[in-house]
């Protein structure tokens, strides 16, 4: 097949390694950047060896494919104008504002029959990949991502800017309609929440509680599911998963012996892995494993966990503090 010709708009601290991604990519040729800042997408665009734009529509003609990393507000704009100028799309988490700017997304795109992927960068981690062979039945899943305040990021709301991660995954696994949430959060730092806990529970059963944090000082990414029989431990940050397999025989304690495969791996790139995917659903028209629709579900339990949060936020003795002057100190 012909070299795809890419394009990444919007290129500050995550859009630049998608550049670089698709600039060392065989099979593929990286035409520009674009940014709303010309300084920042001239940085990019030599360290890349492409153009560079300060006006993405101006880049639109010259690609079939591209790589939307501009902030979320504007993903559905600029989504449009890919859409308009039959340009198939990587687009970053979260995928939309409003599940409605999601559909119409979906509904344009699949008219038109482009790809249209969601950034779900946890779906390439290798420990995410790795423990799907030992999946059966989750019947209880406890998820913790716990991580340090380091002020990217930190003007969405923390279910955006982490749990969506999480919920993503665990949709993914337990597959089955969501028909329950019950939520807490609270802002830290920040006017917006900062630590929340979901706990989601689904028809055929399965409970999941999810839990993340932006204002610790380490860094936790556990996630435990248990099945009838087995228990699998996940450990993200450490590429490591761990499966606990009962057997048929008894331990003196009653206990059945257990059956342990613990699998441990290098540090990998994910977002590589991500960027490869796109550009193989590209070059075959398939669907990705992170479609508008797998993004439109995740996005709208994010969604309902934020509204049901802000509700009992509004309801509560701290609905009046304001925690805007932390930052400026």
């Amino acid at each position: 097949m012909d070299t795809i010709k890419v394009g990444v708009i919007g290129v500050g601290y995550l859009g630049r390694f998608h550049a670089q991604k698709y600039a060392a990519m065989e099979g593929v040729e990286l035409v520009g950047v674009a940014d709303s800042d010309p300084n920042q997408a001239a940085r990019v665009a030599e360290e890349c060896g492409c153009k560079a734009f300060d006006d993405y529509k101006q880049l639109l003609p010259l690609i079939s494919a591209s790589s939307i990393v501009v902030p979320t507000t504007y993903h559905h704009r600029v989504a449009l104008d890919c859409i308009a100028h039959n340009v198939d799309m990587l687009l970053e988490k979260p995928m939309t504002v409003t599940t409605q700017e999601a559909d119409e997304l979906i509904q344009k795109a699949e008219e038109k029959k482009l790809v249209l992927q969601i950034g779900h960068l946890e779906r390439f981690n290798p420990a995410v990949q790795a423990m799907e062979p030992f999946l059966n039945t989750p019947i209880f899943i406890e998820s913790n991502r716990i991580t340090k305040f380091r002020g990217r990021g930190a003007d969405v709301d923390v279910v955006l800017d982490l749990m969506i991660h999480d919920i993503d995954i665990i949709l993914n696994i337990v597959k089955s309609p969501l028909i329950h949430i019950h939520t807490v959060g609270a802002p830290v730092v920040t006017n917006t929440t900062d630590i929340a806990n979901a706990r989601l529970m689904f028809e055929n059963g399965a409970t999941a509680n999810v839990t993340v944090s932006r204002i610790s000082l380490t860094n936790v990414r556990k996630m435990k599911i248990f099945q009838p029989g087995s228990y699998i431990d996940v450990d993200f940050a450490n590429r490591k998963v761990v499966s606990i397999q009962l057997t048929d025989q008894m331990q003196d304690s009653g206990m059945p012996k257990q059956h342990i495969v613990s699998k441990s791996f290098e540090s990998a790139d994910a977002l590589k892995s991500e960027a490869e995917h796109f550009i193989e659903n590209v070059k075959k028209r398939s669907r990705p494993i992170v479609s508008g629709h797998e993004g439109r579900q995740a996005l709208d339990v994010a969604l309902k966990v934020i509204e049901q949060i802000k509700q009992h936020r509004e309801q509560s003795v701290f609905k009046d503090l304001d925690f805007s002057s932390i930052n400026k100190q």
